[in-house]
This record gives C-alpha cells, structure tokens and sequence, in this order.
C-alpha cells in the first residue's frame, strides 16, 4: 500500500497469501481482495513473467465441450468485460488497457471426416447456451477472404475474445495494491506454517515467515511441484507449447482467430507424443500468432526446430496467404496440464486453510476471472455462481499420495 512518501509498505500479515502472480494468482487475488479480505502476492520470478507471458490470450468458448470447463469458460467471458469496466471505474483507463478484442472465432473442417464432428459439437454447445453458427465454406472465405480454397465446413462462435495476458494481469495486481495489499516478485515459498491441527497460519520465506489465514498454490505448471513440497501432492504437470509471432501484416489478412477443428481434440487428448494443431490469430499490433502444440517433456525450455516447421505448415494449410511472410521471432512456455484436463479448485481436505486454483492448461487467460471468483465464494462462504464440485481437490484423478 503506497504511504504518503511514495513508498511501498511491504506486509508481514495477511488474510490470505497467493503463491504465483500469473492470471490466475492474479484473477484470485483481485476477488479476494475484493471481497474485504487483506492479500498478498508472491512469485518467485516477475509479475505475470511466467506461462502468462507465453500466452496467446485467448478467451475461448469454443474449443470446449458442454461440461464443467465450458460453464466455467461461458462465465468468465460474461465476467471479463465486467470486471474490465468495475477496474477501470476504479483505477483509471490508463492502468487498465489490456487490448480487449471481442472478435470471434471461426473454427473450420479442411477435410470431409471433420464436417460431422464439428457440427455434433456444435449442436451440443448450443444447448449449452454457447452462440455457435453452423457455417458454409462459402460464407466462411466470406468472413476470411485468404481462407484456403479446401475448408469443407465452419462454425462462427461470436463470443469468443481476445486480450493481453501480461497488461491484464498488470491491472488485476494493480487493484490488489490499491486495495491494501502487496505484490511481491523475487520471493519463493519455503513451506506453510502449521499449527498443531495442521492448519495453516502462514507461509515459510527464505527470510522469515508470514502470518496468513489461508494460502492459495496458483503457480501454475509449478502447482504439483509446490504441492509436493508442502506434503499435499496434486497431479498437475507441465506441456510444453510453442508460438510463432509473424511481422505486422494488414488487419483484413487474418481477421478473428480461426483454427483447425482437430484442436480440441489435441487439447484433450492424453497423449504424451507432439500435438500439432492449426491456430491462427490476428492481435492489436498487427502481428498474426501460430500455433498450436503441445507436449509433454517435462520442464525442458528447448524449441524444437520441426515443432516449428510443423507449426508453419499447418497455418499455411490454412491461410495460403502466410507462406510468404517472415517469422519475427518465436517463443514457448509451459501448461498446467492435469490428467482429466480439468482445473484444480478448491480447499485441500489434508491441510484446512491451503486452497488449489491450477491445471487449467492452455485455458487460464479464459478461465481467470470465473475461477478467481470461485475461489472468494467458497473461502467466504458465498454461493458460487459455477458448481464446485468437478474441480475439487479430492477427485481421484488429481490428489495424489505422499510418498516418504
């Protein structure tokens, strides 16, 4: 909290200690913060320098099938421009442009065995309430003039978004500050601190502790290894993806973001081989963004030359158009991936007080403000407008044993 001087007053109490400063950290500290109750942040990196820097900033509807994940997605996209407004009413515009583009996105079958996945899809995730319009390729080029001649089929989803991972991140810590509480980058969790019920009071630093009423593990990728370390293991691991970053090209090149219909399959699948699926997006700078892989290789940071070249190829298949314009540079970071691919939310039944918000993949940009607010109902005692209970931190599929 800035004193009259201008100085940060760094906290040695809170109500509540966050352990990771990416969008979901952030979107938690924001409601919570919001919510009356005192935060503080920590990372053991820069603010939002993580797998939120190496996010594309997706805020999609689309890729996910009627379920828990897409009622959590439906209700952060309704959540993402009201809270954008609610925090520039607060902060000011200035510390709240974060590129906001409710564009839409276009998902399309360039082979006759992908028209009828796609369509069932489709029909499933309307009667789920998500705007999906079935599409012809006519209509489809229509949308996207340098759309390949060879796409069979599309589906226009209106709802889905686009933003800055980093800036948006920026504005929610912001409000966190503003309203009392600390930001704190350079800082890596030792340990909780237990009382002899084994609830936990506070949070082991290299240079002390802090007192705390409950601690949240948003790092993500790094959420299983932070949980092992506390003594309450979950399955969350990282997959490792890439994305190609063009050269500013004309707005009315790639208008929206489009992709291959295979890519909800290569989001779920359990596969530990390489997943290449076509994705390709316009964003405010002008500059288009390719991808998508993903694999699963540990920690290990090298790219992959034929990665690339995979990711090349599969965006020229779908935009023609690109196969002349230079790559500016490339970049990749790591996904909370968990073994049914839903996110990890909730208070962990071993240690009261030690809650999870992780294991949302490729999602969390979408998935921050719907999970951040679930996270403030359940730890407030408020009834959570998403049902909890398939992101539990007990379900089988995630909790995990110690192992001594």
């Amino acid at each position: 909290m800035p004193s009259s001087e201008g100085r940060v007053v760094r906290i040695d109490a809170a109500d509540v200690v966050v352990i990771g400063a990416g969008i979901i950290g952030a979107a938690c500290a924001e409601a919570l913060s919001a919510a009356g109750l005192r935060v503080l942040v920590l990372d053991r990196g820069a603010p939002a320098g993580g797998t939120t820097a190496g996010g594309e900033g997706n805020v999609l509807v689309s890729d996910k099938a009627p379920g828990p994940e897409l009622d959590l997605a439906v209700a952060s996209r309704r959540r993402w421009p009201e809270l954008l407004e609610s925090l520039r009413g607060e902060l000011g515009d200035e510390l709240v442009q974060v590129e906001w583009e409710p564009k839409g996105g276009l998902v399309v079958a360039t082979d006759e065995d992908a028209v009828g996945p796609l369509r069932i899809l489709a029909e499933a995730q309307r009667e789920a309430g998500v705007e999906a319009v079935d599409t012809t390729a006519e209509a489809a080029r229509a949308m996207e003039p340098h759309l390949a001649e060879d796409v069979h089929a599309a589906v226009h989803y209106p709802e889905d978004a686009q933003l800055q991972p980093v800036l948006a991140t920026t504005a929610l810590l912001a409000a966190v500050r503003a309203r009392g509480g600390e930001v704190r980058g350079g800082t890596e969790v030792h340990g909780l601190v237990l009382d002899a019920a084994g609830t936990v009071g506070g949070v082991r630093l290299g240079d002390g502790t802090v007192s705390c009423g409950a601690v949240v593990n948003a790092c993500g990728p790094w959420a299983g290894h932070f949980s092992v370390t506390v003594g309450a293991p979950i399955e969350v691991l990282p997959r490792r993806g890439a994305v190609l970053v063009t050269a500013p090209l004309p707005p009315v090149v790639v208008r929206r973001k489009v992709y291959a219909a295979d890519y909800a399959a290569a989001v779920a699948t359990p596969h530990v081989d390489l997943q290449v699926s076509a994705v390709v997006e316009s964003t405010a700078t002008g500059a288009v963004l390719i991808g998508s892989s993903r694999q699963r290789v540990g920690f290990d940071e090298s790219l992959e030359v034929e990665v690339l070249r995979r990711l090349a190829r599969s965006a020229i298949r779908l935009f023609p158009v690109l196969a002349g314009v230079p790559v500016m540079r490339t970049y990749g970071g790591f996904r909370p991936y968990t073994p049914d691919h839903l996110p990890v939310i909730g208070e962990d039944p071993r240690f009261p007080g030690l809650w999870h918000a992780s294991g949302h993949e490729g999602a969390g940009i979408g998935l921050a403000p719907a999970t951040g607010r679930l996270v403030a109902d359940l730890m407030c005692g408020r009834q959570p407008e998403v049902d909890p209970f398939r992101f539990r931190v007990d379900r089988p599929e995630v909790i995990a044993e110690v192992r001594t």
